[in-house]
C-alpha cells in the first residue's frame, strides 16, 4: 500500500483503537457500524503495515521521574550515540533532527542516582558528544496515547493527556510488572495469554489491569507511521513561554490535531511540543496561524525529525 491512500473507514479504525487500544472488535464493529469480521480484517491488515498497539506505563503513577535530553554531537557520531541511547532499558524515544546532530531523547528515572550515573558521568566521558542539555518534565499535556494524533480523523475523541496524579506510587506486585512487560510487546494480548505469562486466572489477570487502568498507571498507545497517512514531516518545537501563560498555552496545544505531544519542562524552552505535518507549508501556516496568535509566546525553536531510532518503547517499572 502506498503512502497516504489508507481510505476513510482504516482512519476511523485507528481512531477508535486510540480511544481504547484494548476494545473488543465486537465493540469496534458496533462503533463503527460494520461486522466483526471486516473490523477483524482490517486490523490485521494494519498490522502488516506496521500498527502496534502498546501497553505503557505512566510515570507519575509509579514513583518514576520522566526527562527529555538534548544532545549536539558530531555528525560522525550522532547515528551511534542515538542507537547506544535506543539499547537502554531505561529510554522510551530516541529520534535524530536538525542535519543529524542533534539528539533528543526520552527516559524514565526512579532514583537520582540512576539519573546522575547517565547524565553526570556516562554522557560526559562519551565522545562525539559535544553538549548535553536535560530538562525534567514537569507536566504533560497530550502525548500518552500515541504517536500520531488520532483526533486529526475522529473529533469526538477526548485529549490523550497524562491521567496519572501526584501522589505516592501505586504498588506493584509480580504479576503487574509481568502485565506491563507482556503489554510493551503486545497491548492486545488476550485474556488466556496474559494469565500463560503470569501464571495467574483470566479473572485475576483481569482484576490487575482493571486496577492498573482505572489508577491511571497503564496507558495503551497506538503506533503507527505517520507517512503512511501522508504526514512526512515530524517536528520538534521548542517554545519560551512566560510562566502566566504557560498553562494556557500547554492546554491549547493538546486541542490541536497536529500536536501529538507537548509538555512543560524545566530548561530556557519551557514548553516543549513534537508536531507532525504533511509539508513544510503546512508547518509554516501552523506556526503563522496557531502558534503566532497565542498568549506570551517569547521564542520557538523547530528541530525536524530526520529519523525515529525509538519511539514507544516503554522503560518498565
Amino acid at each position: 500500500m502506498e503512502s497516504g491512500v489508507l481510505d476513510e473507514f482504516d482512519q476511523r479504525l485507528l481512531a477508535s483503537l486510540q480511544l481504547d487500544g484494548r476494545a473488543p472488535f465486537s465493540r469496534l464493529a458496533r462503533r463503527l457500524d460494520v461486522s466483526e469480521r471486516t473490523v477483524t480484517r482490517r486490523y490485521q491488515r494494519l498490522r502488516t503495515l506496521g500498527l502496534r498497539i502498546v501497553g505503557q506505563p505512566v510515570p507519575v503513577r509509579l514513583g518514576l521521574v520522566r526527562w527529555l535530553l538534548r544532545l549536539h554531537c558530531t555528525p560522525d557520531a550522532a547515528g551511534t550515540i542515538a542507537d547506544a541511547l535506543a539499547r537502554r532499558p531505561d529510554t522510551t524515544w530516541v529520534t535524530l533532527a536538525s542535519g543529524g546532530t542533534e539528539l533528543s531523547c526520552a527516559l524514565n528515572t526512579r532514583t537520582a542516582d540512576e539519573r546522575n550515573a547517565l547524565l553526570l558521568q556516562k554522557l560526559p566521558r562519551t565522545p562525539h558528544v559535544l553538549s548535553v542539555s536535560a530538562h525534567c518534565m514537569l507536566h504533560m499535556f497530550v502525548g500518552t496515547a500515541s504517536t500520531w494524533h488520532a483526533t486529526r480523523f475522529h473529533p469526538t475523541a477526548p485529549t490523550a493527556v497524562d491521567s496519572g496524579t501526584p501522589g505516592d506510587p501505586l504498588p506493584l506486585d509480580a504479576t503487574d510488572r509481568t502485565l506491563f512487560t507482556e503489554l510493551a510487546r503486545d497491548g492486545r494480548a488476550t485474556l488466556p495469554e496474559l494469565s500463560k505469562a503470569t501464571g495467574r486466572s483470566p479473572s485475576s489477570v483481569q482484576r490487575h489491569l482493571t486496577r492498573l487502568r482505572t489508577e491511571g498507571a497503564l496507558g495503551l498507545s497506538v503506533d503507527f507511521d505517520p507517512r503512511l497517512l501522508g504526514y512526512h514531516m515530524t517536528t520538534q518545537l521548542w517554545l519560551n513561554v512566560t510562566p502566566a501563560h504557560l498553562r494556557t498555552v500547554g492546554e491549547t496545544l493538546a486541542t490541536h490535531p497536529a500536536i501529538a505531544f507537548a509538555a512543560a519542562i524545566t530548561g530556557t524552552s519551557n514548553l516543549v511540543a513534537s508536531g507532525v505535518f504533511r509539508t513544510p507549508g503546512d508547518l509554516y501556516d501552523y506556526i503563522d496561524r496557531h502558534i503566532g496568535p497565542l498568549p506570551g509566546i517569547q521564542g520557538i525553536e523547530t528541530a525536524p525529525v530526520l529519523r525515529e531510532v525509538k519511539r514507544l518503547a516503554p522503560a518498565l517499572p
